[in-house]
């Protein structure tokens, strides 16, 4: 079985360009495929990570990743799968997320010398002359083509700025810009993607009459339709700083049971006939199989050591025990009021809910417990003595996080 069949068998492939074309090169090692990372944060997340992952794959079957980082389309903002426009950023901090990118990336791709290499569009794209860029590329787009896909369909009724606009042609030159300097001869992105990447085959098939392919990954959505690595927080990042592995482990530890299969094959590095015999387990097993998706990937991000860390802390938990292990949030005593302070705001430093509004609907419906002990009251409280020995709040049955005076 090629890469091509495996990436099939792994439920991985929404659309391409010409497969029969894709499928040869892939199998035989000769594709040299970028796939774009805006640098909108200062971390990856785990909406990249399925992106990462196929590159990792791709890369072991002898082809060539180009990591792209968005320096430069990072200035308009890519308008697909969003209903308003996203807030600009200065350059110091586009510079400062593209360099946090690179450091987590090297977790999963291998750079060096014919093998991966990184560039950022902000070396061409802000070096462009406005008036050479329309007749030289503009002229090969046709706006009624451009208002039909779908990423603009999506924005027209709320209002669409020509910035944005231009986000799909800056996508495309991208292509034929890597295509020209560095033999790129594919493209892979997310499904949402798609219109973005013909319009890039296109523009250099017109350009260089040269071929151009283009692939994209199906979306990793959960049973209810949405988009996995998005919790009530925010996103699931891979910087651990952000998103402890502890905090990472368990977010895939409590994937929906209709969801664990589907995450093994799209995510993990098993082999597929593991996972074909994964399959074949009985229901009662489907604790071992979220423990075993939750261990894999929190090492693939993180490393093995963190992997097994959180595993035994995960397990000591879930037996009614304590872990050194647990995440854990440091209050200072300019925190405390007369050497308390209160559950709801401990719940809010430590993230187990975004205001004190919702922290009050969770103890309402029943959901919180302090050191095991349901909290009742809205008002209740925790003293200096409790925290320097350490509490922890519950929330739910499997979120959990200790609180300690610094």
């Amino acid at each position: 079985m090629g890469i091509y069949e495996e990436l099939q068998a792994r439920g991985l492939l929404a659309q391409v360009t010409d497969e029969k074309e894709i499928r040869d090169l892939v199998n035989n090692g000769g594709a040299r495929f970028y796939i774009g990372f805006d640098p909108t944060a200062d971390s990856l997340h785990v909406g990249h990570f399925m992106a990462l992952c196929l590159m990792k794959r791709l890369q072991m079957a002898g082809n060539k990743p180009v990591v792209l980082i968005g320096g430069g389309t990072a200035h308009i903002g890519d308008p697909s799968g969003r209903t308003d426009m996203r807030s600009m950023m200065t350059t110091e901090t586009i510079q400062h997320n593209s360099d946090c990118f690179k450091k987590q990336m090297e977790r999963f791709i291998e750079f060096g010398e014919d093998k991966a290499i990184m560039v950022n569009n902000a070396d061409w794209l802000l070096k462009l002359n406005y008036v050479e860029m329309l007749r030289d590329v503009g002229a090969c787009f046709s706006v009624n083509n451009m208002l039909r896909a779908e990423c603009y369909k999506q924005r027209m009724e709320r209002g669409l700025s020509f910035l944005e606009f231009n986000y799909m042609i800056m996508q495309s030159y991208d292509f034929y810009y890597l295509n020209e300097h560095y033999g790129c001869n594919m493209q892979f992105g997310g499904d949402d993607q798609w219109s973005n990447m013909l319009f890039g085959t296109d523009l250099i098939r017109k350009k260089t009459g040269k071929d151009a392919y283009a692939m994209t990954i199906t979306l990793l959505m959960n049973s209810e339709g949405k988009k996995m690595g998005k919790t009530a927080k925010g996103a699931v990042w891979l910087d651990p700083n952000k998103t402890t592995p502890f905090e990472f482990y368990q977010y895939w530890r409590n994937v929906g049971d209709a969801d664990v299969m589907k995450c093994i094959k799209m995510l993990t590095f098993l082999t597929l006939d593991e996972i074909a015999e994964m399959e074949t387990w009985a229901d009662n097993r489907i604790n071992e199989k979220k423990e075993i998706l939750a261990y894999e990937l929190t090492s693939l991000v993180h490393g093995e050591e963190e992997a097994k860390k959180a595993k035994e802390t995960a397990r000591n938990l879930f037996a009614g025990g304590n872990s050194a292990d647990m995440p854990t949030t440091e209050i200072a005593e300019a925190d405390l009021t007369d050497g308390k302070i209160g559950v709801l705001d401990l719940m809010v430093k430590g993230k187990l809910a975004p205001s004190k509004s919702e922290a009050k609907r969770l103890v309402m419906q029943g959901g919180v417990t302090l050191d095991d002990v349901k909290v009742e009251a809205f008002s209740a409280q925790v003293d200096a003595d409790a925290l320097k020995a350490g509490v922890v709040i519950r929330r739910g049955k499997k979120v959990f996080r200790k609180f300690v005076l610094a």
